[in-house]
């Protein structure tokens, strides 16, 4: 079953084409590798899949249906998480107050619910709090609940992100670059939190990444990209061994 599937998407800014005629596939429960060289244009699939961007020309489905140009909190809603390069947590909340955000769609309040203290105001706080914990306790931190995300270390806040992209209950996961800034330790931790994920929330999981260690090590298939073209597609072995993925990476 596709989860996800792009047909013939595409893109400019200013006359410049970011994304041309990319295609693909991802069935439930893959772990999907999207790849290329700085400026590929990785990112802005991720964008337009997310709603940042509005394509020129394409289809975007999610388990069949078309989302395409939808606006990011309608791509959420509709099942889609995302992670960036650059980590966005609410810094001076707690780590319980961080996944709590990624809540906000499955437990409502009215505004004079919250102004006023209201009784369902209560309730829904508690069943948040419970559920955040249930999250945190998967990811192995529930004890650290109380402390600001800005002074976790960096291997776990990335790991906070993930998490609170998980209280969304997505049926896709993306993750733009999440071995960025990471030492070698933290990037075989964050190899086994990415498949921990895909194996215990039975997730979909599209990642961007330069470490071909990491891609190698948990990829099942990769789309390699460069100046917004597909090179290469397929098992990941195939496609890391491509001349084209090669050169465009390497040079000639």
């Amino acid at each position: 079953m596709k989860v996800l599937d792009i047909k013939n998407l595409g893109i400019s800014f200013g006359g410049l084409r970011a994304v041309n005629e990319f295609n693909i596939e991802v069935g439930k429960g893959e772990l999907y590798g999207l790849i290329g060289p700085n400026g590929a244009g990785k990112t802005t699939v991720f964008n337009i899949l997310t709603g940042v961007y509005k394509p020129d020309s394409g289809i975007v489905k999610l388990n069949g249906e078309d989302i395409t140009g939808r606006r990011t909190m309608d791509v959420n809603r509709a099942g889609v998480a995302r992670t960036f390069q650059n980590i966005r947590l609410f810094q001076k909340l707690s780590v319980l107050d961080n996944v709590k955000v990624g809540l906000h769609n499955h437990y409502p309040y009215s505004t004079l619910e919250g102004i006023f203290r209201l009784p369902r105001y209560y309730k829904v706080e508690r069943e948040m709090d419970q559920r955040a914990l249930e999250i945190l306790k998967v990811f192995e931190m529930d004890d650290e609940v109380e402390i600001d995300a800005m002074n976790l270390p960096y291997g776990k806040q990335r790991k906070l992100e993930i998490a609170r992209a998980m209280a969304t209950n997505p049926q896709l996961l993306l993750l733009d670059e999440p071995a960025a800034g990471m030492n070698p330790n933290e990037t075989m931790e964050l190899m086994e939190t990415i498949k921990f994920v895909r194996d215990e929330f039975d997730m979909t999981i599209l990642l961007i990444e330069h470490d071909m260690k990491l891609v190698a090590g948990i990829c099942e298939k990769l789309t390699a990209i460069n100046f917004g073209e597909i090179l290469a597609q397929g098992e990941t072995s195939e496609v890391l061994s491509d001349p084209g993925v090669i050169k465009a990476y390497l040079g000639e």
